[in-house]
């Protein structure tokens, strides 16, 4: 089945960046894609990434660790913190920086509604200041690579009942 068309292209204002997308597949189906190592590390992450996860504690407190391989041969290392996780509603985490990761700080809050058989997904991310999105746009493109990611993610889940 075809990947859904994104329902709208990120809005980038102040100090956030939005995307919301309407997936053809089960919300359950979907938060299951967020919260299980094994499938997150097959779809997560701009177009020709790859990921290593080092670690996933999904649980208010718990540690998110995974490297993203980037297609230019880069490796990007990143440390998340989940803040909250609500199955099958809602997670949030913060992006850490650190000596040896990615130095990027921002919250992200993932929302998932179902839509009948379907679910709306918005990926919200939240910067402490407009120029530190503004930083993120440029320098990563963030932007875009929400968009290639929840285009991933509707290849990885969408026609599916089951993971």
């Amino acid at each position: 089945m075809a990947a859904s068309a994104s329902t709208e292209r990120p809005t980038v204002s102040g100090r956030e960046i939005v995307l919301t997308r309407l997936l053809d597949a089960p919300r359950e189906l979907v938060f299951d894609a967020f919260t299980r190592p094994e499938h997150l590390k097959e779809w997560w992450g701009p177009e020709g990434f790859t990921n290593t996860i080092q670690e996933m504690d999904v649980r208010p407190g718990g540690d998110f660790r995974l490297v993203m391989h980037g297609p230019d041969g880069r490796d990007y290392r990143n440390h998340m913190v989940f803040v909250e996780v609500l199955r099958p509603e809602r997670i949030v985490f913060k992006h850490v920086p650190g000596p040896d990761t990615e130095p990027v700080s921002h919250e992200t809050t993932i929302l998932f509604v179902a839509r009948g058989a379907k679910t709306e997904l918005t990926m919200r991310l939240a910067f402490s200041t407009a120029g530190a999105l503004q930083k993120m746009v440029h320098d990563y493109r963030a932007d875009d690579g929400m968009v290639q990611t929840l285009g991933r993610l509707a290849g990885y889940v969408e026609g599916k009942t089951v993971l």
